[in-house]
């Protein structure tokens, strides 16, 4: 059966799975297959065994034979190992949909390198590596860079006191994951995140989803009589786009209040920072769906306010982790703003933006900016409010990406766009990658949303 890991890591991750990604040297492999023989499938306790507790830290394995160094969050005793116990971990230098449990029987852990606290833990040991970048000075633009590409969360000390108070009880809700594996479809799937199923589901190891109608089950026997009398070979609401096998829905969320909100809770084993679970009557949901034979089948979606003060054209984006790396998170972006488009209003997505959020953004920004300038740049009276209105970019995204670029400037209380021909040429050279739209209007069917519903 296919299987899906943490697909939608950053190529500068260099991992691709949870708990088992990343390469690795064959001297790190072997110890790691030597720690493994001291206690694997034995109630022998493993060569300098310890309790752990919360804080600790120590080498870990992970199935690739690669060490990582993991704090250990949480505990549990083993199942027929008397005295001993699985550990929950974070490895500290990597981001936490890599947290696992690492099982007593597994033996992947390495006492001998056994540290009392973890400190700063993952916080202290990104903010270190920022802080060096190659014994270059950390200048704040440099640090802003280096935190973007890497993913490099917020420290508690960066954050004000409301917004650090808010994640560190966020982080000791959220900081166990229980499921590790869902079925959806024929694929199945490595979770990354904590998501609060109902009890009774949310501490399974391995959840079952029917991959129409999103219901969630205990058992692949529940599920194989479920998809006898399910009935559903597409996703709840109205087809609004169709153009070859690409599809797109459009869901009320009053309308379809359970299936939008098994939809979140799905989508919040992917993504970290997402509290929309149950309130879903106010946002539209536009899931972007494959079509063949057997039905529509789910690849992403992203939601929206129906009445945004804001012109936010986008709250939550999300692309499954087996159907990424396809063009399929760009497709959302740029759907969302054709309907913009057809609104006639400019939008911009709900801030913050989630780490890969940024980066697929920031991608799409800036192939829409250099394209505009590329036309346009050699305009003596190109403005922000220009392009904004020509690109539909909300003028702070056009600013901000434009600064990732080096190419604007204040001066004298006006924001000057400064066009690089270096850039200019590169982006010509690798615009062949990104080719044509993905979106065709044409294929739209869709009218605006007047006055909520």
């Amino acid at each position: 059966m296919p299987t899906s890991g943490a697909a939608m890591a950053s190529e500068n991750d260099g991992v691709s799975g949870g708990g088992g990604g990343g390469g690795g040297g064959s001297g790190a492999a072997g110890a790691a297959a030597t720690w493994a023989a001291t206690a694997a499938a034995s109630s022998e306790k493993p060569a300098g065994f310890r309790e752990l507790f919360a804080g600790n830290c120590m080498q870990i394995q992970w199935r690739d034979g690669t060490v990582h160094r993991g704090e250990v969050v949480e505990k549990r005793p083993a199942v027929n190992l008397p005295g001993q116990f699985d550990y929950y971990v974070h490895y500290t230098e990597h981001n936490r949909r890599l947290d696992e449990w690492v099982m007593a029987h597994e033996g992947r852990l390495n006492f001998a390198t056994f540290e009392e606290s973890a400190g700063e833990g993952a916080r202290g040991k990104e903010l270190a590596a920022a802080a060096s970048d190659g014994g270059r000075k950390m200048t704040r633009n440099r640090k802003r860079r280096h935190d973007e590409i890497n993913h490099v969360q917020k420290s508690y000390a960066d954050m004000d006191a409301t917004t650090a108070k808010l994640e560190k009880e966020y982080e000791e809700v959220t900081k166990v994951k229980y499921i590790n594996r869902v079925q959806l479809g024929k694929f199945e799937i490595d979770a990354w995140y904590f998501s609060p199923y109902p009890e009774e589901y949310g501490k399974l190891s391995h959840l079952y989803i029917c991959e129409f109608c999103l219901k969630y089950m205990r058992s692949p026997k529940t599920l194989v009589h479920h998809r006898q009398v399910c009935g559903h070979f597409q996703p709840a609401g109205t087809e609004i786009y169709r153009k070859d096998n690409i599809s797109v829905f459009e869901i009320d969320g009053r309308e379809h209040k359970v299936y939008c909100q098994n939809l979140c809770l799905l989508a919040k084993l992917f993504l970290d920072h997402k509290t929309l679970y149950f309130d879903v009557e106010p946002f539209l949901f536009y899931v972007l769906t494959e079509v063949d034979a057997h039905g529509a089948h789910l690849v992403g979606y992203f939601s929206k306010e129906k009445n945004s003060f804001l012109n936010h054209n986008l709250s939550c984006i999300m692309t499954m982790p087996h159907r990424q790396r396809k063009g399929y998170g760009r497709m959302l972006i740029e759907f969302s703003y054709l309907l913009s488009k057809t609104e006639n209003c400019i939008g911009s997505p709900e801030k913050p933006l989630s780490d890969l959020g940024l980066v697929s953004y920031r991608s799409f920004w800036k192939h829409r900016l250099l394209d505009y300038l590329h036309l346009h740049g050699d305009s003596t009276t190109l403005s922000i409010k220009q392009v904004s209105r020509d690109t539909l970019l909300d003028p702070y995204d056009i600013i901000s990406t434009l600064q990732s670029l080096y190419m604007i400037k204040y001066w004298r209380g006006r924001h000057m766009i400064v066009v690089r021909p270096d850039m200019m040429k590169d982006h010509l050279k690798k615009s062949s990658r990104y080719g044509d739209s993905q979106v065709d209007p044409k294929c739209l069917r869709w009218t605006p949303l007047v006055g909520g519903r």
